[in-house]
């Protein structure tokens, strides 16, 4: 096997990488990776081995410099004789940015990215799969407090909390455009926070709104609302396991389901557990968070409800000494604190029988493993990547 893996030094495609490179059934996997050197590329790659001493086979993984924006993507793709022989395709590439200031570059490589990479794929003489990386949220806002299956999805009259989910719901479309059903293999991850293992995460993606919310403390969120969420390690193991699996569908949920869903209020017994010296974690509603916007600039009014927290408005005042940066991580927590109010567990009944593997563990037991990378996160850098 052949994998030509778009992502590869991302948060799920780099351990995808590391993962496919251990298996005997993959000969090649080519790397396409934006950068404006190959040196640069090597580099890159050994950093995705290094991080856990994993072996980089120089033989097995081959970089193909290129550019998800690139007008003439697909041209150069089609060109390059040497990736002829790709029979699978791993798009596991996209910009996940919930910020709406990065809508536009969102759009571009979520779905004109995708796109140019469909343009070439369907010149590949021997392609016999192309593995889209989706995710389970294409579903929408507006599906709430209940399991959501397979079939839901893609719906374009769904409503979507931020671009990214929007332009992952079109990539899909996107596939049968181009592509025939049975060349199609779509995961559909839910919420991927972290890892499992006692190792170092390749991402604080997600862990950085967990961070963010045991540094705040006074929390507008439902503590109740059910969360999917499951690890990168078990994503990865998960995606590869579907890919040599002998399917009955061509769409699969990644994700906790039911019977390992968990809520913001089991997650955060564990972090008051750990995190001794803070406040005690109290959840008030959503709305809230508007409150605590005005506070950040003086304009709350005398009568608001968050005055009757004045432990919190006390430890801000302490931890915080800017009131922009608090601004700052509010607005970035923002479309986080709307997920977590949707109460949207992912059906998992696909995966666990067409694939030999077990139940995902619960997001509020493994966070367990992530306390010292938690530690160690910049929460008013990360509001800013993100």
């Amino acid at each position: 096997m052949n994998i030509f893996l778009t992502g590869a030094t991302g948060f799920v495609g780099g351990e995808l990488l590391v993962s496919l490179s251990k298996l005997n059934e993959v000969n090649k996997i080519y790397c396409f990776i934006r950068s404006s050197s190959e040196e640069e590329v090597i580099l890159r790659l050994e950093k995705i081995f290094n991080l856990r001493n994993d072996f980089f086979d120089r033989k097995k993984i081959i970089p193909v410099l290129g550019d998800l924006f690139d007008e003439n993507l697909s041209a150069s793709l089609i060109e390059n004789k040497t990736i002829k022989d790709v029979d699978v395709i791993i798009h596991s590439a996209a910009n996940t940015s919930f910020s709406g200031i990065y809508d536009d570059m969102v759009v571009k490589a979520n779905m004109g990215g995708l796109e140019k990479i469909l343009l070439w794929a369907k010149t590949l003489p021997h392609l016999s799969t192309f593995l889209y990386i989706g995710t389970a949220t294409i579903c929408g806002k507006d599906i709430k407090n209940r399991i959501v299956f397979e079939d839901e999805s893609p719906n374009l009259q769904a409503n979507h909390l931020v671009k990214y989910t929007y332009t992952k719901m079109h990539g899909e479309l996107l596939l049968h455009k181009h592509l025939p059903k049975d060349k199609i293999l779509v995961a559909r991850p839910s919420i991927i926070m972290g890892d499992s293992r006692k190792v170092t995460p390749r991402s604080p993606v997600i862990l950085w709104a967990v961070a963010t919310i045991n540094q705040l403390r006074l929390i507008p969120a439902n503590e109740h609302a059910l969360l999917d969420i499951i690890p990168v390690d078990y994503a990865t193991e998960a995606i590869v396991k579907l890919l040599f699996a002998k399917r009955n569908h061509s769409v699969y949920h990644i994700s906790s389901g039911a019977a390992a869903a968990t809520t913001a209020f089991k997650v955060t017994k564990n972090l008051e557990a750990y995190f001794t010296e803070l406040p005690p974690f109290h959840f008030v509603q959503k709305p809230i968070l508007n409150q605590m916007k005005h506070w950040t600039r003086n304009r709350l009014q005398p009568d608001s409800e968050l005055y009757n927290y004045p432990v919190y408005l006390n430890y801000w005042e302490k931890a915080f000494t800017d009131s922009g940066s608090l601004r700052i991580l509010f607005a970035g927590l923002d479309p986080y604190l709307e997920f977590m109010e949707l109460g949207q567990v992912f059906d998992n009944t696909r995966l666990l029988n067409d694939v030999a593997i077990e139940q995902s563990p619960a997001a509020d037991i493994y966070i367990k493993n992530c306390m010292t990378f938690l530690e160690r996160i910049d929460v008013l850098e990360g509001a800013l990547d993100f």
